[in-house]
Order: structure tokens, then C-alpha cells, then sequence
């Protein structure tokens, strides 16, 4: 779990770049709603401007949770993360596999077509973090000594990645066509099926795999074509957009409430860092329907929490289903595209979705504030605090902290007995050897607020929001 939270903590540095991106586009795209830019200069710098950011995603994730899974946070890490994440995305494209099997690139499986996606970008930064861990401090004979330390992990990282791209040669286009054949088992199963979609389609977006599902239900592939069925305005009123509507009261309401459920659950002394993130993340979703900002801030940190999303998911598209009620988008389930599908003729209702997104928005508060603290989720906000720990240190001088370091770095045991260096927001992760070689009173001379002793080989050390001044030196000191 500590391994999972750490994924988490290391997707919050692109994510907190999201809302912005998605903000834009979604101004963008109300200007022009359907040029996508082309008849506006301005919506098209918004579009294009907001795009690139929203677009490359995967790439932010292999940088960020590359860089995050680095025990010394180095720029090698983030380097390596996106060396992964080229190696695989160029070996797996269509063009690549074509010239690898031999056959024409219309004939290579479309699976290959989506390998551009999330999951990949994760698995591409933690294969990065776990080089640089490994071999970034290797020293190699005289003759190849320019490619040590922190210069052979993008290597490194590159010949890993061919091994995990070898694997995905062959897992990944019967995993996607399974999950294709799956979306087509469902799709006569009316209201059941659509919610059956909408559970699949959120639980899978940590994977990338729910596009699978969305060509299935949303185009051609299968004879459904919601969307283009909708916006076209052909099909039977109040069964076209049935595989859409159900996404507006998730993302304008209910996502939203799960950030207030969030904020009010954080800490007192970072509910301000998660207030800027959830009022960030939660307009975003609710204007425009890009969800990841919010999505990702507590897949991995709380995994249960996502579960019940994704059922809620389906939940509230089985019933848009059952009642006929229907909305479209062209570019998510967000407050624009809402209002866009009230002059489509084949809408039906869709002024019953706010409704029901209202009740969806008190679902999520209530059902997620119960649960984070009931069984004390760690969602952003909420790293262990100790009672009195400081708001704030006044900062001295670099030497302040190069001091309280060394002192602290001592008091552990030193580099014998000092295996990992992490912090949080407040405090210091250290994983030891021996915790009878810990001097607890040497640290805590140090004025430290108090220790933590969190299991057989890990101790935390609250310092206060200066902490990473503090966990920088002792890098230095453990180099």
C-alpha cells in the first residue's frame, strides 16, 4: 500500500496542471462548438493551447511518476520516464508493428492504435523510478566510467522497457479485443447494459482500456454510434445518447461533491493546498467534464473510493437508461456540451440529468466523507499530522537546515542503517535497517515537533512545512 500512496503522491505534480488545460479547452470549445477551432482564431488558440497539455497526459504521468518514485527526486528520473515512455509508444505504434510483422499497416490490430495512453505513461515512470533507484549510484570500470551513476539510468531504463515492451507485443491486443467482444456482449441489454458500460468505462481509465469500451458504445465499430447518432439527431428518442447522458450528473455533480467531501475531510493544516486543488479540479469536471485532474488525485491514494466511483458511474447511467432521459457530447459530460444538447432534437429530457446530478452530488459528499474517515483514506489533504506540529517555520538560512539535518541523518543511524529518504507535506519518511539504532532522543533534541514510528523499519520524523529543505540536505548527506 505504502508503494501504491507513493504512485499517487507522484501523479499529484502533473495532475495540478490539469484543470488549467481542461479550462481552456472547454472556453475553446464553447466558442466554437463545432469547428473545433476552425471558424475562430481565438477558440482555436484556446483548443490548441489547452490541448497540449490535455493531449500529452500519458507523457506527463511517465515524467512525473518517474521523477516521484526517485528516491532522490533527481532530473535523471523525469529524463528516463519519458526515454521509457518513447521506447515503448514507437516500438507498439501501428507503423513500427507493421514493419516488424510484415504486413500492411491497414491490416496491423487497432489495439496497437491506442497504446498512447495513461497507463502505459505510469508503467513507462515507475520502470524509470525503479532504475534510477537501482543503478543510479553504480560506478562502472574506468574505460565506460563517463556512463555511471545517474547517466546509466535512461540506459538502463531503455533496455528495460524493451523487455516490457516485448510483453505488451502479446498481452495487449488480446486484452483490448476481449474487452471490444465484452462491449458488444452488453450492448443489447438496454439500461442494464449502459450501466454495466458506465461501471467498465471508469474502472478502466487507470489502464488506458476504456477506449476499447468508448468504440464500442460511442462509434461505429458495432453499429451503436452513439455520439454521432445523437449530434446528427437519427435513431429512437430516448435511446440515442443513452451510453452519454448518464455521465453528465457524475461529472457536473457528483465528482464535484467528492472534492468538497475531500476538502472538508483534509487536514486543518493543508486544507488550503487542497482547497486549490479540489475547487480547481471540481470546475474543470463540471465545466468542461475532464475528470482526471480529480480522477487521478485519489485512484491510487484511496483505491476504494475509485471502486465506489465507478459504481456510481454505472449507477447513474442504468438509470438515465431506464428513465429515457438523454444528453450528448462531443467533447465530455461537462456543463458546455450540457447546454449545447438542449437544441438537439432527439434529446430527450435532459433537463431530468441535473436532477438526478443533484441527488448524485449529495450521494458523493455523504458516501465519500464517510468512507475516507471511517477508514481514514488518505486522499490529498490528509498525511498524518502530529498535534502541535508548526503552521509554518520561519527560515533562517540554508545552514539552518544542513544543521538539523546532519544532526537528524546522525540520530538515525547514519548511512549504515538509513535504506530510503521521503517526505511528505510535513514530515520525513525514513526507512532503516535497525530500529534500535535509532537515537530518538538525538533527533528530537533537534526541536522537532515529534517522531513517528510506523512499523519495523519505518520512522517519520515531523518537521513542518519546511521539511523539504531539511530532506533535501539529508540526500546530500546520504549520497
Amino acid at each position: 500500500m505504502r508503494y501504491v500512496q507513493r504512485i499517487g503522491r507522484s501523479l499529484m505534480l502533473p495532475v495540478a496542471v490539469l484543470p488549467a488545460a481542461a479550462i481552456l479547452m472547454g472556453i475553446g470549445y464553447w466558442i466554437d462548438p463545432t469547428g473545433w477551432g476552425e471558424g475562430s482564431a481565438v477558440a482555436a488558440f484556446l483548443i490548441k493551447a489547452g490541448g497540449a497539455i490535455i493531449d500529452n497526459i500519458p507523457i506527463l504521468f511517465a515524467v512525473g511518476v518517474g521523477l516521484g518514485m526517485a528516491k532522490e527526486r533527481d532530473g535523471a528520473a523525469a529524463l528516463s520516464g519519458l526515454v521509457g515512455w518513447l521506447v515503448i509508444t514507437t516500438l507498439l505504434s501501428t507503423g513500427t508493428v507493421a514493419m516488424l510483422t510484415g504486413v500492411e499497416p491497414d491490416s496491423v490490430n487497432i489495439a496497437y492504435g491506442s497504446i498512447e495512453n495513461a497507463f502505459v505513461g505510469i508503467i513507462s515512470g515507475l520502470v524509470a523510478g525503479a532504475m534510477y533507484n537501482r543503478f543510479s549510484h553504480v560506478q562502472l570500470p574506468d574505460a565506460f566510467a563517463f556512463f555511471s551513476g545517474r547517466r546509466l539510468v535512461p540506459i538502463m531504463t531503455a533496455i528495460s522497457m524493451l523487455g516490457v515492451t516485448l510483453i505488451f507485443f502479446f498481452i495487449w491486443p488480446p486484452v483490448y479485443n476481449a474487452l471490444v467482444s465484452f462491449g458488444k456482449a452488453i450492448s443489447d441489454l438496454s439500461y442494464v447494459g449502459a450501466g454495466m458500460y458506465g461501471f467498465f468505462n471508469r474502472l478502466l481509465i487507470p489502464t488506458g482500456l476504456h477506449h476499447a469500451l468508448n468504440q464500442v458504445f460511442w462509434f461505429d465499430i458495432a453499429g451503436i454510434n452513439d455520439i454521432g447518432n445523437f449530434w446528427s439527431s437519427t435513431g429512437e428518442k430516448g435511446v440515442t445518447g443513452m451510453y452519454q447522458a448518464g455521465f453528465f450528473p457524475i461529472m457536473m455533480f457528483g465528482l464535484p461533491g467528492a472534492a468538497l467531501a475531500m476538502y472538508h475531510t483534509a487536514k486543518t493544516k493543508r486544507k488550503k493546498q487542497a482547497a486549490s486543488l479540489m475547487l480547481a479540479a471540481a470546475f474543470a469536471s463540471f465545466f468542461t467534464g475532464v475528470t482526471e485532474p480529480l480522477e487521478f488525485s485519489f485512484m491510487f491514494l484511496a483505491p476504494l473510493l475509485y471502486v465506489v466511483h465507478a459504481l456510481l458511474t454505472g449507477i447513474s447511467l442504468a438509470i438515465a437508461g431506464f428513465f429515457g432521459w438523454t444528453a450528448g457530447f462531443g467533447f465530455s459530460a461537462g456543463f458546455i456540451d450540457y447546454f449545447l444538447s438542449f437544441r438537439i432534437p432527439i434529446a430527450n429530457m435532459p433537463y431530468m440529468l441535473a436532477v438526478q446530478g443533484v441527488f448524485f452530488f449529495v450521494i458523493y459528499y455523504v458516501l465519500f466523507r464517510f468512507l475516507i474517515v471511517k477508514f481514514n483514506l488518505k486522499t490529498p489533504g490528509r498525511e498524518d499530522e502530529e498535534d502541535g506540529a508548526p503552521e509554518e517555520e520561519v527560515v533562517s538560512g540554508k545552514e539552518r537546515f544542513a544543521i538539523m539535518a546532519s544532526e537528524i541523518y546522525d540520530g538515525l543511524g547514519g548511512a549504515d542503517n538509513i535504506t530510503a529518504i521521503d517526505n511528505c507535506v510535513t514530515r520525513l519518511r525514513i526507512e532503516v535497517e535497525d530500529m534500535d539504532k535509532v537515537d530518538q532522543d538525538k533527533i528530537k533534541a533537534t526541536g522537532v515537533p515529534g517522531i513517528n514510528i510506523v512499523g519495523k523499519n519505518s520512522i517519520q520524523v515531523i518537521v513542518g512545512t519546511s521539511v523539504q529543505f531539511v530532506a533535501d540536505e539529508m540526500h546530500k548527506l546520504h549520497q
